[in-house]
């Protein structure tokens, strides 16, 4: 005689396998594809970032002379100290004379007048969403290697949590952090701005990683910052030079 229950049971076993021999089939391919993904652009990225990576840089005034420009735009005062100490000069006077979220939103300011608005609007719309943001991570890594040296010293293109494609940037020790001196200056003039500007006007997500203990950096593009970011809670340096003036970080 046949037991009803038991052959309903039978059944469900059997659906249970079928759905898990699916999924696993979907995983699979989803593996292939993403390994596809990132071949078609380990093959084509060289090509594509070779084109538009020197007009990016062309077509923005990244360099010192540029951006010091920038800065005593918006600040309306300039130092009379030439060249780096000069930029530094500029910068402290950026953030002590406003408040935290004054500052940053300054400093996007002054990244974004850096930019023609159409290449951010077209690199926002066209770049960064092919291949899941890829493509514009690996750009940007890049172009920011490349133009940002005279600012923070010495850098490199590198790969980044477990990824084999070289979405990061290794600042072996920032030339900014390292003059200002100041873990607020750092945050408010740097890290959360520039967070900020490639998040919403690029398309790109950040995370940048600054090392207060030997002023090396990490820059993380394609990645999200965190809710709670410790840095933000990191104390004021020893030899900062505000550290009696203000609250370091100022976040």
């Amino acid at each position: 005689m046949i037991n009803i229950k038991e052959v309903k049971a039978q059944l469900k076993s059997w659906s249970r396998d079928v759905e898990n021999q699916e999924e696993k089939k979907k995983e699979r391919r989803q593996t292939v594809v993403d390994r596809d993904i990132e071949l078609d652009i380990d093959i084509d990225i060289g090509i594509a970032i070779s084109i538009e990576e020197e007009s990016m840089i062309d077509r923005t005034g990244v360099n010192s002379n540029g951006e010091r420009e920038n800065i005593t735009n918006e600040v309306g005062w300039d130092s009379e100290k030439p060249g780096y100490d000069g930029l530094i000069d500029v910068a402290n006077r950026l953030m002590l004379a406003r408040t935290n979220s004054q500052t940053q939103e300054a400093a996007v300011r002054i990244l974004r007048s850096l930019f023609p608005p159409l290449l951010l609007e077209l690199y926002k719309i066209l770049i960064a969403p092919i291949a899941q943001g890829k493509l514009a991570a690996l750009m940007v890594a890049r172009v920011t290697a490349l133009s940002c040296q005279w600012l923070m010293g010495s850098c490199t293109v590198n790969s980044v949590d477990g990824s084999s494609l070289p979405t990061g940037v290794f600042v072996e020790r920032c030339k900014y952090l390292e003059e200002s001196k100041c873990v607020g200056i750092c945050i408010n003039t740097c890290k959360l701005p520039t967070q900020e500007f490639f998040m919403d006007y690029m398309g790109v997500p950040l995370l940048m990683e600054p090392n207060f203990n030997d002023y090396s950096c990490q820059f993380k593009f394609g990645v999200l910052p965190p809710q709670q970011d410790a840095t933000l809670k990191e104390p004021c340096l020893e030899v900062c030079p505000h550290k009696n003036e203000i609250k370091c970080p100022k976040a």
